[in-house]
């Protein structure tokens, strides 16, 4: 019998993530789980992080330490106001440089020393906030310099970056989960969570996560301290 092929799965604890994942098993694919602690404001989200692995049955789970906070230029990893007025045209101080040419480089490096060929990533270039490194051509481009980049690439044996949410809508994920079975309470989405442990209500996050529920006609099993 042929063992089935094994994926790495970026699972930042949130709800996209977790239904990249979910596709990736879903398809055949063993995970193994990266996530990153990059000191980010939202740590609660690697708690998150940590139940999607178990409940998807990932091989291992690792949570690598990479505080990027010693750059700083983000509002998720300086000391710097996470915006609650709305979700705006550009792109929003909540972004971080390069995190997910960052994040899918570490993924890459792991697929490759694991013998995987195939990393997934919940991008999503549709309903989001603007973020440069969730389109399409991004993706795309990874792709290539993956295979420019690494001993498996120059011999033949290229990677392919998986961005099953790539032109899904918020309500198309939240009906992707349910679809999936999956528990959308398990994941994180809040960049500023209550000091009580709610999601804030305020920020894009929570904007877009309680849009997309409304939108898919969806119980949202999310606690909210406002909703806006």
């Amino acid at each position: 019998m042929t063992q089935q092929p094994l994926a790495v799965a970026l699972i930042s604890g949130g709800l996209d993530s977790m239904v990249a994942a979910a596709s990736a098993r879903e398809a055949g694919f063993r995970l193994l789980a990266l996530s990153v602690d990059y000191n980010q404001r939202h740590q609660v989200e690697l708690a998150a992080a940590g139940r999607i692995a178990r409940e998807l049955g990932a091989e291992r789970h690792v949570v690598l330490p990479l505080d990027l906070s010693a750059f700083g230029g983000s509002a998720l990893t300086a000391d710097i106001d996470v915006p609650k007025g709305g979700v705006g045209s550009d792109i929003p101080v909540t972004y971080v440089p390069a995190r997910n040419t960052i994040f899918l480089s570490l993924a890459l490096g792991w697929a490759e020393a694991a013998g995987a060929r195939d990393l997934f990533i919940g991008v999503n270039a549709l309903d989001y906030s603007g973020y440069p490194d969730c389109r399409p051509e991004f993706i795309a481009a990874f792709e290539g310099l993956a295979e420019l980049a690494t001993k498996a690439g120059v011999e033949g044996y290229p990677f392919r970056i998986h961005a099953p949410l790539q032109h899904m809508t918020k309500a198309d994920i939240a009906r992707e989960a349910a679809r999936l079975g999956l528990d959308a309470g398990m994941s994180w989405s809040c960049y500023d969570p209550t000091p009580g442990g709610l999601h804030c209500g305020l920020c894009d996050s929570c904007r877009l996560r309680m849009k997309g529920f409304e939108e898919a006609g969806l119980a949202d099993p999310t606690a909210y301290a406002t909703r806006a």
